[in-house]
């Protein structure tokens, strides 16, 4: 029998929930649609989101041959048949899960047909894949992030698939408590209400048979109060803000909640964002302590993401590399480049190697013509290591 998030998938743009800014009226995906141009993609996004249903509903919509292929589990031979399936019909639609996964040699192979646009990928990852996507592969796909449902979303969608449940008796609190359960997760939500309608008697899904099944804490007190993403962001606020009790409090939350995976995730970014400079040993300690926790696994878990958590809390804070970067990429993105410096291009002669000069350094211009002056790394002086770096940073303006 098919799992009940199979027999509701949308085949239709409009049926899908969510994903507003890619499919909303004058969005990306749809205007794509509306012209009947394809080109090569990857959909990147958390579990549950709906990268494979808009994946199949883009080439339902066009009426596109596809084939589907899972990097890990699909052999090169699997890709050798495919390929021969795109020669013999002038072409196909590739969708390709867990496109972070796929080997060097798989990417040989299918490089050329992306190039010469004999096949046409939709790729799927819950990665990131500006960092887990070969660059070979990523220059040739246009990036679309598909985000976390909304509560309000996973409501919606439970509230259509229980008119596929014959003679379910189900009530408002049930699909709310299902849906705050699932942490933006609709094939969570999907088969956790499947599996209570099978489990219940008479097909009533009560609080008493959802809590039987899963009475895992839900991270929502309300749906307009603290959510899941709320307590995700005072967790981040509150280390940001040197708020160590505060901290250990979202800490809790998550971690009853059971959700290592988020806590790895922010409190990386945490490190390198708001610690940063102020403190660059936090980037090994945290991932000692993520690997201690990867490794003990729940309960114990807790005790090196405490410890490492109140270091964070009460550590010196500066966002300056944050910032700088953030600067730069603002340029990049509205235009402001410029060519590099023919002293800077490959094998030039005119490069002046600074290792061979006193102090290694050496005067030279690095940025662009029109970029010349342009500071991006405004220094904070919130730690002696920070403070170090300014010296050398000044004594390098000052003989610029």
């Amino acid at each position: 029998m098919r799992p009940l998030a199979d027999i509701i998938r949308p085949k239709k743009l409009d049926d899908v929930i969510g994903q507003e800014h890619l499919i909303g009226e004058g969005k990306v995906i749809r205007n794509l649609i509306k012209n009947k141009k394809l080109f090569s993609m990857i959909l990147y996004g958390p579990c549950g989101t709906g990268k494979t249903t808009l994946a199949y509903t883009i080439v339902n919509e066009l009426k596109l041959k596809y084939e589907f292929l899972n990097a890990v589990i699909n052999s090169k031979k699997d890709l050798d048949d495919i390929i021969l399936k795109a020669k013999e019909n002038d072409g196909l639609v590739l969708i390709m899960d867990e496109i972070h996964r796929l080997n060097k040699d798989k990417q040989d192979l299918l490089l050329p047909y992306l190039e010469n646009g004999l096949i046409i990928l939709i790729g799927l990852t819950t990665a990131n894949p500006y960092h887990s996507i070969n660059p070979a592969i990523r220059s040739r796909c246009q990036l679309f992030e598909v985000k976390m449902l909304s509560l309000d979303d996973i409501i919606y969608a439970l509230k259509k698939a229980t008119k596929e449940l014959e003679k379910i008796k189900i009530d408002d609190d049930s699909i709310n408590y299902i849906a705050s359960l699932s942490g933006g997760d609709l094939r969570y939500a999907y088969n956790l209400l499947e599996v209570a309608y099978y489990a219940s008697d008479r097909h009533e899904v009560t609080m008493d048979v959802l809590k039987s099944i899963n009475n895992k804490p839900s991270l929502y007190i309300d749906k307009n109060d603290d959510g899941y993403y709320d307590v995700i962001s005072a967790l981040q606020k509150s280390i940001r803000g040197s708020d160590v009790n505060a901290a250990l409090h979202y800490l809790a939350r998550l971690l009853v909640a059971e959700d290592l995976d988020i806590i790895f995730r922010r409190l990386s970014v945490i490190a390198y964002e708001d610690i940063g400079l102020a403190n660059p040993a936090i980037g090994p300690r945290l991932e000692a302590a993520i690997k201690a926790a990867e490794r003990v696994g729940l309960p114990e878990a807790r005790i090196p993401l405490g410890e490492i958590v109140v270091d964070m809390a009460l550590s010196n804070k500066s966002n300056s590399s944050y910032m700088a970067l953030s600067s730069a990429i603002n340029d990049v993105q509205m235009g402001n480049v410029g060519k590099v410096p023919d002293h800077l291009k490959t094998n030039s002669k005119d490069y002046k190697y600074p290792h061979n000069y006193k102090g290694s350094y050496v005067k030279q211009q690095y940025l662009p013509d029109n970029l010349v002056g342009k500071k991006y790394y405004v220094p904070k002086l919130t730690s002696r290591y920070e403070a170090n770096l300014k010296s050398v940073y000044d004594k390098i303006n000052n003989d610029n």
